[in-house]
């Protein structure tokens, strides 16, 4: 079976002019693309705990268009600017998404991301029999 694209409203553009999909069904799982916590008009909010509401929201909006939630998350990986900085607040804010079980979760430091001004990117897979 061949690979599936996910394309939440208004991505595809976007994904297109980067040669990518905003996630990709594959077998029994969703693989989603990595994201940072751009507004939706393309602007970096200032606040690490805004750029982490506005990531978690992405993520949502690739899960709904596949039907999921936040429970079908089995794995999640986050790439950090200032890591210890914002550690804290990260974990509030991702707390209020995920869901039990809780997915495997890895935290990383990076000495910079793609976007100018992220301080956070995340990866997620998700279960199509998940929640």
């Amino acid at each position: 079976m061949a690979a599936v694209p996910i394309f939440p409203p208004g991505s595809r553009p976007a994904a297109e002019r980067m040669k990518l999909s905003p996630a990709v069904i594959s077998g029994d799982h969703v693989f989603l693309t990595g994201v940072t916590g751009s507004a939706p008009d393309g602007s970096m909010p200032v606040t690490p705990e805004d750029q982490f509401r506005q990531a978690f929201a992405k993520i949502g909006a690739v899960l709904a268009e596949a039907g999921l939630g936040f429970g079908a998350v089995v794995e999640m990986t986050s790439y950090h600017i200032g890591l210890r900085a914002h550690f804290d607040s990260f974990c509030t804010i991702r707390a209020e998404f995920v869901q039990e079980p809780y997915p495997a979760w890895t935290a990383v430091e990076v000495a910079g991301l793609r976007r100018e001004g992220a301080v956070v990117e995340i990866r997620v897979v998700a279960e199509m029999s998940g929640a």
